[in-house]
């Protein structure tokens, strides 16, 4: 016989009947009487026993244990749905029954459960790229595929294939979510528009050569006001020019042209380091010639000042002692006059002039000669040019003579 058959003794195989000892639970009795204090509790009334044996627990879950599970169940998706986690790169826009409510922080937050309130999550701190006349491959090359993009007019009506990159983030989550149907895409537009006007106000040497960052950052301002009066929530970080120049099929004619212009700053550049070596020297031989010219007119203005104060004190020395004074002037012209003459012409008052050569230069002329040998070569020259039979042979010689023991003995 079952132990819940009728008539059995209505002992379970734990032995919970008639005994203290607790065997493990029934799931069937723990959702019933969890199902019975919900009807308690929202009025409800007791579910009836099953058709089971004299332990009265039904042989299969009644409604309110069905309605049990739900309730938990309910619960448990509430908590769920109610709770968001934004990451610190995020924000989350809440919308109450559709309509925007706030923006919640980074962080764990508790709201209102679908379908009162939903959140949508946006990442602000991703940056974003868009490519303006060409296309990124996987492979990370670039191929200027979009020539409807790229291919602009300038100033002096030349075309050029340009290619621009613009990265930008999100700003305001509401604004990006809410405000323009298709952000990006307005932002795209937006680069395009703004890069069309910059280079259709520059000239194509400009943009080519030195213009590209002046162009670069004209652009990410023009942009930005752009996207900001059309409210997008978005912010341009960065532009950067990929590249610039001309079109394909003139590219070998400007190539000729950029060496050109190469070859003729080369030869600027040449012509500026020769100046720059040419002008110093120049200017340091000017200096010098101007300071030796002021050199030489204080030196002929100092002896010009010197002997006119000589000359002025000589007069007065000559207003004083005119004779003494003109002795003393023709001795020293004549001391001036013999230190600077090797030949000496002696006018004789009676008798013919003759020649004097002191002996101290003619001892350095002959080299090792000694005097009295000098003296001896002389003598014949000196009494040859003297007429024979002259009264003053005599008198020249002895007044050689005594000349000569007078240098002698110095």
């Amino acid at each position: 016989m079952a132990w819940n058959e009728p008539g059995g003794n209505g002992k379970d195989p734990w032995g919970n009947r008639g005994s203290g000892n607790q065997g493990p639970p029934d799931l069937d009795e723990v959702f019933k009487k969890f199902g019975d204090k919900l009807n308690s509790i929202f009025g409800g009334g007791k579910g009836g026993s099953g058709s089971g044996g004299e332990s009265g627990r039904p042989t299969s879950p009644s409604n309110s244990s069905m309605f049990s599970i739900a309730i938990i169940v309910l619960v448990v998706w509430l908590a769920y749905d109610s709770a968001y986690i934004v990451q610190q790169a995020q924000r989350g826009v809440v919308l109450r029954f559709g309509e925007y409510a706030t923006t919640i922080q980074p962080g764990l937050n508790i709201r209102f459960p679908r379908p009162i309130e939903n959140v949508l999550i946006v990442n602000v701190d991703q940056v974003r790229t868009i490519e303006v006349g060409y296309r990124s491959t996987p492979g990370g090359r670039t191929t200027a595929d979009q020539p409807g993009e790229a291919l602009m007019l300038t100033q002096d009506e030349n075309i050029i294939d340009i290619k621009f990159a613009v990265q930008y983030k999100v700003k305001d989550a509401k604004d990006y979510l809410f405000n323009d149907y298709n952000p990006d895409l307005t932002l795209r537009m937006a680069t395009e528009s703004a890069i069309r006007e910059i280079i259709g106000k520059r000239k194509m040497d400009f943009v080519l050569t030195e213009g590209r960052g002046d162009v670069a950052n004209t652009a990410q301002k023009l942009i930005q006001e752009i996207v900001d009066r059309y409210g997008t929530g978005l912010i341009v970080t960065n532009l950067n020019m990929q590249d610039a120049q001309p079109p394909e099929e003139v590219q070998d004619a400007f190539a000729d042209a950029v060496k050109a212009r190469e070859d003729e700053q080369r030869l600027k550049n040449e012509a500026e380091t020769y100046s720059n070596d040419i002008l110093p020297k120049a200017r340091g031989a000017a200096a010098r010639q101007l300071a030796e010219a002021n050199a030489y007119k204080e030196q002929i203005i100092a002896n010009s000042t010197g002997e006119a104060d000589r000359f002025s004190q000589l007069l007065r020395e000559y207003e004083k002692a005119p004779s003494v004074t003109r002795e003393r002037l023709y001795i020293e012209t004549m001391e001036y006059v013999l230190a600077n003459s090797s030949k000496v012409m002696v006018s004789m008052k009676k008798g013919n002039n003759f020649f004097y050569m002191p002996l101290d230069s003619v001892m350095k002329n002959s080299g090792n000669s000694s005097g009295p040998d000098v003296a001896s070569q002389l003598l014949p020259s000196i009494i040859n040019q003297q007429p024979s039979g002259s009264k003053n042979t005599s008198d020249n010689l002895t007044r050689f003579r005594d000349s000569y023991r007078e240098r002698s003995t110095r």
